[in-house]
């Protein structure tokens, strides 16, 4: 682990070479991983930092960074790019004070895909660039440079979304259900309404924005703090689910506000105010008719999916979706009236498909507007002109490529940095930059390293790049680069030297393989294998891990850590294969599954069992699959489909009926239960459930509130009246993220064992 930066690093501008495997001696004899190792501290993937961010001056780069005796507790570090020195800013055990935290909040950081982290899990640098806000254990502080910590806040209850201000003069937060302002370092106070209605909240995101559209949060700053843009959302008239959750000692129960597919949504306002809460004024966004967006639907059915203000301050804009989310709107708002006018409208790509939301955007300081959208077939960039009030366009990247992140813009040189799947592979991600001020579009320049797949984030004058890569063979390295990709320093080597935690198993890391295969149509469907070391003559059972639904891709050449490698040790061949409706790969990919989930992903994943049994070393009798939420879904709908194919599946926290799932994530791809019945029928698990002959082990979290808990027990019921075996494990207390130092290997002990038990077992 290497912590301090030296002045010759700093100064270093070479291309940055892979570093070697390194094994001596020691490492030579190599060693079995156990589950137990694989989820200990400290981490074999080596140090992960998170939301590392530049001061706004440039000097200081802070992160947070998890411990070596705890992997899951986070500190805030600083780094003086000056000096070339690491001190740790934030404490988080000496200063916190270890209360509990709320179940709101318990519950946004479940959304926010954090919740098994401790310490800090996040801050923001103050605009003078002198202090950091710090939440820490539902309270909140300032952190100086100086070493000084300020405490802001000190109460029983959480201080949800908690922000300092554009200026950096305020500091705001949600507390019992109401927004909350005051000056840093004086009082703060309430200034949204008191309501009687406790299912209304002022300043929060509601449920389908923060687990589905990536919106975490419910008000905005302008950037001179003179107003302040905030969400009102009453879910009255939302379903209740009972949440039991089932605790090992008791159990809780919780009525939660949950919208399925075809319910009511949340009722979602938007409202512009000063500081203290005068002037408030109300944003019209239903009453506003787009006749591009809401034909032959209902204009008050809408999702409040982005808001953003001018640079200058003047005005508000809101990007609104229509419930079917085929259209969206931007809408100009005026910051003082409320008045709303159109800007463009944004359909989706095809007839039958959908708008993917994206933060790849942004408004510039001379009015133009950079955006991303998949209008011809692939994510790309356009730029509107700001001149014409954004009613022409001109596309800024072009090819059979995907634009995953728009990373900065240094507006001075009219050049943004983007980051994109490679053209001539799309199991990599470089960081590219592009000249946008001509008339001529310039040729992008790939600034990253081929043989890494990346990520990537920038200040926000796009000056200066932090960059994350990683392959197969080495885990995550954090660097910082200039404009041309010349690293300046590195954050984080993290290098597979002897000191590193992965050193005693490095003998033994077997490499990863990767090819394609045709699907029906002949569409080419990405796979990946890993393989022990394997005797001539012999066959070797299939660790089958799959997803399979909308969004993540799966296969790709970064650094999967240690688990897959663990499996691999214990004789299984690991394998992967990303199916048509995942991500990535375009329109064209993604559009099968539209009104017809648990269909094209069960025949793309056939085809790849069916290619693993040609192979002369695959047992074809031991091939079993494994996947999580969508891909627990999908274990249940591959077995259902083809008995016998698979030898034994694993569906962890499976949807079942996708009339129990949310509606902006459902409806997105299958319609409501009302118009699309026959969609939803065709989908279920349910129906065809007493239809699975093979192993079948279904694990769920009993207190998860997002795949709710009823999915599981639908379908053990349907499975247990028509007397069909299976087994179950149930993790009381646990959420959808099953996992932990002790549950994460207990988990995989099970689903081992289960597999022994069945005679899935690798060769004498």
């Amino acid at each position: 682990m290497r912590y301090v930066i030296t002045a010759a690093i700093l100064l270093a501008t070479a291309p940055i070479a892979a570093p070697v495997l390194a094994q001596d001696s020691a490492m030579s004899q190599g060693a079995d991983l156990t589950f137990e190792r694989v989820f200990a501290s400290p981490s074999l993937d080596g140090p992960s930092p998170r939301q590392a961010k530049l001061s706004p001056d440039g000097r200081y780069l802070t992160l947070l960074r998890n411990r070596e005796n705890d992997r899951e507790r986070y500190d805030l570090w600083a780094y003086d790019r000056e000096s070339g020195e690491w001190a740790m800013l934030v404490d988080s055990e000496k200063l916190g004070s270890g209360r509990e935290l709320s179940e709101d909040e318990k519950m946004q950081r479940e959304r926010a895909r954090v919740g098994s982290l401790k310490g800090i899990i996040t801050y923001q640098w103050a605009s003078d660039g002198e202090g950091v806000l710090v939440p820490l254990d539902g309270d909140l502080y300032l952190a100086r440079l100086d070493g000084e910590v300020v405490r802001l806040t000190d109460t029983e209850e959480s201080e949800l979304n908690p922000a300092l201000s554009e200026t950096g003069a305020y500091v705001s937060f949600v507390r019992d259900r109401r927004l909350w302002v005051g000056e840093v370092g004086e009082e703060s106070a309430p200034i949204t309404p008191e309501e009687s209605n406790e299912n209304v909240r002022w300043g929060e995101a509601e449920f389908v924005a923060q687990e589905e559209m990536a919106r975490l949060t419910g008000y905005w700053w302008s950037p001179d703090d003179r107003r302040i843009a905030v969400e009102r959302f009453d879910e009255s008239m939302v379903g209740v689910v009972t949440r039991a959750a089932i605790g090992a000692t008791g159990t809780r129960v919780f009525d939660q506000r949950y919208p399925v597919a075809g319910s009511e949504n949340a009722d979602v306002e938007l409202f512009v105010m000063d500081p203290d809460g005068g002037n408030r004024v109300k944003v019209d966004l239903g009453d506003f008719q787009h006749p591009d967006v809401y034909t032959g639907g209902d204009p008050t059915d809408f999702y409040l999916a982005r808001v953003d203000w001018a640079p200058d301050g003047s005005a508000l804009y809101v990007q609104r979706q229509n419930r079917a989310q085929t259209h969206m709107d931007v809408l100009r708002v005026d910051a003082a009236t409320g008045d709303v006018a159109p800007v463009f409208a944004e359909k989706a790509a095809a007839d039958d498909y959908w708008i993917n939301l994206s933060d790849n955007y942004r408004i510039l300081d001379n009015g133009d507007l950079i955006w991303w959208s998949e209008r011809d077939g692939f994510g790309h960039l356009y730029r509107y002109s700001g001149a014409d009030g954004w009613r022409t366009s001109r596309q800024l990247t072009r090819g059979d490529f995907v634009v995953t992140r728009l990373v900065g813009v240094d507006q001075s040189a009219q050049r943004l940095f983007y980051l994109a799947t490679s053209a001539d592979d799309p199991l990599e991600q470089h960081v590219y930059s592009l000249d946008y001020g001509s008339d001529t579009i310039g040729t992008p320049r790939r600034l990253t390293e081929k043989g890494f797949t990346h990520s990537a984030t920038m200040d926000g004058k796009g000056q200066t790049l932090l960059v994350t890569r990683s392959n197969d063979d080495t885990p995550s390295q954090i660097y910082l680069a200039n404009q041309e990709g010349e690293r300046l320093a590195w954050v984080e080597e993290n290098a597979l030297d002897a000191d590193h935690p992965y050193a005693p198993y490095l003998a033994s890391h077997r490499p990863t393989q990767y090819g394609q295969i045709e699907a029906e149509d002949g569409t080419p469907l990405y796979w990946e294998m890993v393989t022990p070391e394997m005797e001539p003559g012999k066959r070797y059972p299939v660790y089958f891990y799959h997803y399979s639904g909308p969004g993540p891709q799966i296969v790709n050449r970064g650094w999967d850590g240690a688990l897959r490698q663990a499996i691999v040790d214990k004789g299984y061949i690991w394998f992967a294969l990303d199916n048509r409706g995942s991500n990535n790969r375009g329109v064209a990919f993604e559009q099968p599954i539209y009104r017809a989930m648990g269909g094209v992903e069960v025949r793309d994943q056939k085809a790849g069992a069916e290619y693993l049994k040609t192979l002369d070393f695959v047992d074809p009798d031991k091939i079993a699959i494994d996947g999580w939420s969508y891909g627990g879904y999908m274990t249940l709908k591959q077995l259902e489909a083809d008995p016998g194919l698979y030898a034994a599946g694993i569906s962890g926290a499976p949807v079942t009926n996708w009339a129990l799932y949310d509606t902006h994530y459902t409806e997105r791809y299958m319609g409501t239960p009302q118009g699309d019945a026959a969609a939803y029928k065709a989908a279920s698990a349910l129906p065809d459930a007493t239809k699975i002959s093979d192993p079948l082990l279904i694990i769920h979290g009993m207190a998860d509130d997002n795949v709710v808990f009823e999915n599981a027990t639908a379908i053990i019921a349907e499975m247990q009246e028509a007397n069909v075996p299976f087994e179950m494990m149930l993790y009381p207390g646990y959420t959808h993220r099953v996992s932990g130092e002790n549950i994460s290997p207990h988990r995989y002990n099970t689903v081992f064992r289960f597999l022994e038990s069945h005679g899935v077992t690798p060769p004498e």
